[in-house]
Formats: structure tokens, sequence, C-alpha cells
């Protein structure tokens, strides 16, 4: 019977994690399976796989087959590398001390690894949060800004309007008052001109004529 390594989906809409299973190669994808070997949840990140290294180890050393999926996530795990080292040994290559050598150095590599990419991650994490607050005070800064410039005019406009009625208040008099002494200047310089001009025309017209009426009888 050939046999394989895959994942049979669970979890609800937009948030599936799997259980990774041996199922036979006929059957359907989520139907019956041999055995569970583990869980994997692709909603963290980085992503949580869960597994029987044991029990996968020796399935894939028996022919069962991973799909791609299973095979990145059994590779990840050292299930693969594992099977490479335990051929190696059957060959004659090596001997278990060794392959038992290899395996550790390389879980130490891959341990630092994911050190490192989690440390990354929360790195990431914290300057994207920093930008984010950065961000949100700017935008608050700005709204703040908005707002003052739209209540700057509203200020402004009062105070002129009370300029303007102080200064109608304070030409109404003014206007009132120009006229009437315009009013009463003028007549009084007419009646004057016309008073002392008069009399001394009369006068220096009539005084010649007095003098010729005079002087006829005695020549």
């Amino acid at each position: 019977m050939a046999t394989k390594i895959r994942l049979q989906r669970h979890g609800k809409k937009g948030k599936p994690f799997y259980y990774i299973v041996v199922a036979d190669a006929r059957a359907p994808r989520d139907g019956k399976f041999i055995e569970r070997l583990g869980s994997y949840n692709p909603n963290t990140n980085p992503a949580t796989i869960e597994l029987n290294f044991d029990k996968a180890v020796a399935w894939v050393g028996t022919g069962a087959t991973p799909t791609d999926t299973t095979r990145g996530i059994l590779s990840s795990k050292g299930v693969l590398y594992k099977n490479h080292l335990n051929g190696g040994i059957t060959k004659g290559a090596l001997t278990e001390e060794q392959a038992n050598e290899k395996f550790n150095a390389w879980l130490e590599g891959k341990d630092k690894e994911t050190t490192a990419k989690k440390e990354g991650l929360s790195s990431t994490k914290a300057e994207t949060k920093k930008l984010a607050l950065a961000a949100e005070t700017k935008k608050k800064e700005a709204q703040a800004a908005a707002i003052a410039a739209k209540n700057a005019p509203v200020a402004e406009e009062t105070s002129k309007e009370e300029e303007v009625e102080v200064a109608d208040e304070t030409e109404v008099p003014s206007e009132e008052t120009a006229p009437v002494a315009e009013a009463e200047a003028t007549p009084v310089v007419e009646e004057t001109s016309v008073t002392e001009e008069t009399p001394v025309v009369e006068k220096a017209e009539e005084a010649p004529a007095a003098e010729t009426e005079e002087e006829a009888p005695k020549s």
C-alpha cells in the first residue's frame, strides 16, 4: 500500500490549521488516515509546528512519500536529514556516533537560525509599532493645526467688526457738527461783505456829483 504524509485541513474559514497525517495515497485529502504525526499552524509568525520526530523518521524510512508542503515542514524539523544519516549508517559510510554528532551540529545551527529570525521579527514589530505611534502623533498634530487655523479667521473677523463699529461711532458726531459750522460761517461772511462794500461805493459816486452841481452857478 502506497502511503503519503500530507496535511489534513481543520479550523474555520480564513484561519485554517492542519494535522500532519499518514494516509493511504488513494484516500481523499480530509478522509481517513492511518496515523497522526503532528500539527501545523500557519496563522502565527513564524508558523507553529508540532511533530512526533521519531514516528516521522520511521514513516519516511519505510517509504512514505511526503507532499510538497509536508516535505518543507519535515525538512525544517530535520526529519529528512536524519533519514539521510540513517541511510549512511545502513550503508556503513557513517557510524551511529558520527551521525549523531552531525545531526546535533545541524540542530545547533538550526536553533541559532530560528532564534535570529525570531529576534528579527520582534525588532521589526517594535519598529513598526514605533513608526505607527509617530504617524499617529503627527496626524493628531496636523488635526490640531487644522482646527486652530479654522478658528483663527473667526477671531480676526470679530476684531475687525468691532474696529469698524468703533470707527463709525467716532465719525458720526464730526459729520453732524461740520455742516453746522460751515452753515454758520458762510452767512456771516456774505452779510459783512455786502454791508461794508455798498455804502462805500454809493458815497464815492455821490461826492463828485454834488461838487459839479455847486460849481455850475458860479460860472
